[in-house]
């Protein structure tokens, strides 16, 4: 058997430069590059192995290791999980530090690929630096953290159990119903090991991602419900999207005039103009999605997991009897609500309801119905977004709606936490596939930087934005230094508002009256209700590296913003909002339980109010 020596490290960067996917027939490469922050546990092993083959494999440096996570994750996304990227460490804290980013991805379904340094598999000294000693587990490490956050986890002890461990994570990598974060841990005596590989190990291998059709008696049930509804809803998730089910989506909405609301995830699966689309859905939704959900006698889900912020803590679907027809490519949520079920592909399954449907449609007046509930919610978005005063400090929704008058079709905007995302899903009008980019099955602080990174390396030709509150960038500024020195010319808006503006709200909202939510100096009193603090965000990324635009107005704001899109250079736009409420409320309730016992007047009303909500709780069976 012909063979090559190479060190364990090299042969997997050699073995993952040959990998591809393929759908519909056209070729990926899986794994696009390596990101990396070299320590004692993997620079003299996957380090050296990226040096070797830098011809075969790009590497690109990060600051943060979750960040580094964040940026492949926004990556993988952007191309549909056809692509991935890598991300190695050091051992220790360079490995822990992978966790929030690794359950990220997989509660997300995408795909990224972790390979943390582990400790000697050897043992030729304990305990090593950074080394977590067991009593009675010997062969625990702080890596096996990634285990209940991992789709695929595998310890890498000897060279030669790398070659079955290696073509089980791209399986999982590949496979739409199995991805998510794929580890394989690598003790650094092993890293650097040379073993006789087999050339068969390298050569070229290209996975199928399949496109599975329904199952022709579930097809024939699904389209029995669709026909007998009155009422049909339809709820497009994140799965449309990873399937590139757009067309088909529409195809199907333009035959059977059946109503599309999104979730976080799902939205712009149609155009915000589509008559079919009626926005966002549940606690952060539009008011005429909300309330076709209360009334519909069947709702269609497709793609989506049914979160509690698109269920409304399960309050929302209300009517009697009303009936789930869910079409998803996992089994696992296909079945959920104790739905009818079509587990196929979502654009295979899409376009098979729609070719058996033909002449089928809803009635005229629900058509209008619906169309008249989107009208009233374009006027309260244009309302959010309405700045008559171009010299005044801008609200946060007038900040998008001075964003929503520059982006072109293509622009990609990002969001993962805090009071954007509720905002965004109720009034960001999407005009493309990709523009609305928002991680909400986390909604991981810190996530907007580093997967504007990751969006602008698979989109090098699009405007990509990250909007970003205060709060979220003191936790994770440090890959504006990658942004720079790739020239990467992503824009950030930095929206200042001198605290934790959501859970501020929602605080107030459950009793806890805003403690411990703002960015002040401590009153006489011990509380945080003193001056806001003199921190200077915008000096703060200047000194990253970034050209950064002030702006204090409505006008200074327009400018701004149209300056950045016009830049070829990473560019912070910096604005200090007039925290007044202008977004319409939420229209449906989210479970944040309440204090059941207290002596404070807030929480006592709140949990009066909590209890009338949760009482409209259903379980549906």
């Amino acid at each position: 058997m012909n063979s090559v020596r190479l060190t364990t490290a090299q042969a997997l960067v050699r073995f993952l430069a040959a990998q591809y996917t393929e759908r519909d027939g056209a070729r990926h490469r899986l794994i696009t590059g390596t990101w990396g922050i070299f320590g004692h546990g993997n620079v003299a092993g996957l380090g050296q192995a990226l040096v070797e083959y830098a011809d075969v494999m790009p590497y690109h440096q990060g600051r943060n290791e979750q960040a580094m996570v964040h940026a492949a994750v926004a990556h993988a996304r952007q191309l549909n999980r056809l692509s991935a990227q890598a991300v190695t460490t050091s051992i220790g804290p360079g490995a822990t530090n992978l966790v929030t980013g690794a359950a990220l991805a997989t509660i997300n379904r995408l795909p990224v690929l972790l390979l943390p340094g582990d400790y000697f598999a050897a043992h030729p000294a304990d305990p090593l630096l950074q080394q977590l000693e067991h009593p009675v587990e010997a062969d625990v490490s702080v890596n096996d953290t990634l285990r209940p956050v991992s789709r695929y986890f595998d310890r890498i002890t000897r060279p030669e159990a790398l070659i079955a461990s290696a073509l089980h994570a791209v399986r999982v990598l590949s496979d739409p119903a199995e991805t998510g974060a794929v580890t394989l841990a690598l003790p650094q005596d092993v890293q650097a090991e040379a073993y006789d590989w087999p050339v068969e190990f390298f050569a070229e291998r290209v996975w199928r991602v399949r496109r599975p059709a329904p199952d022709p008696q579930e097809l024939t049930e699904a389209v029995r419900a669709v026909r007998e509804a009155e009422r049909p809803l339809l709820i497009a998730g994140g799965g449309v999207h990873h399937s590139e089910a757009e067309d088909a989506l529409r195809a199907f909405a333009d035959v059977t005039g059946i109503p599309v609301a999104s979730t976080q995830a799902g939205k712009g699966s149609l155009r915000h103009d589509h008559p079919a689309d009626v926005g966002g859905i549940g606690h952060t939704g539009t008011a005429v999605a909300d309330d076709l959900a209360r009334t519909a006698d069947l709702v269609i889900g497709v793609g989506t997991r049914y979160t509690d912020f698109t269920t409304a803590s399960g309050t929302l679907f209300q009517r009697p009897g009303v009936r789930f027809l869910n079409l998803n490519i996992t089994a696992f949520d296909a079945h959920k609500l104790a739905a009818r079920t079509l587990v196929c592909d979502a654009r295979a399954g899409l376009e098979a309801l729609t070719q058996a449907l033909a002449g089928h449609r809803v009635a005229g007046a629900y058509e209008a119905e619906y169309r008249t509930g989107k009208d009233r919610w374009d006027e309260a978005v244009q309302a959010a977004y309405r700045a008559d005063d171009p010299s005044a400090v801008p609200t946060q929704t007038q900040v998008l709606g001075a964003l929503d008058a520059v982006v072109g079709d293509t622009d990609v905007v990002i969001n993962a936490a805090g009071s954007l995302p509720g905002d965004l899903h109720k009034l960001w009008r999407a005009r493309s596939p990709r523009q609305y980019h928002l991680e909400y099955g986390y909604s991981c602080m810190g996530y907007e930087i580093p997967a504007a990174i990751g969006v602008q390396q698979a989109a090098p030709d699009e405007v990509v934005w990250a909007l970003v509150g205060d709060g979220t960038y003191l936790m994770m500024p440090t890959e504006i230094v990658t942004a720079v020195q790739e020239g990467l010319p992503v824009n950030m808006v930095l929206v200042q508002n001198h605290g934790y503006a959501s859970i501020g709200g929602l605080s107030e909202s459950v009793g806890g009256e805003r403690f411990g939510t703002a960015y002040r100096y401590r009153a006489p009193d011990g509380t945080f209700t003193g001056a806001p603090l003199p921190v200077d965000l915008a000096a703060n990324a200047a000194s990253l590296g970034m050209d950064v635009l002030r702006a204090k107005t409505v006008g200074e704001l327009r400018d701004a913003l149209a300056r950045a899109r016009a830049s070829d250079r990473p560019t912070c736009v910096y604005v200090e909002t007039d925290p007044a409420p202008t977004a319409p409320p939420a229209q449906a309730w989210w479970d944040v339980p309440v204090a059941e016992v207290a002596a404070r007047e807030a929480a006592v009303d709140a949990r009066e109010q909590y209890e009338r909500e949760v009482a409209a709780r259903r379980h549906h069976l």
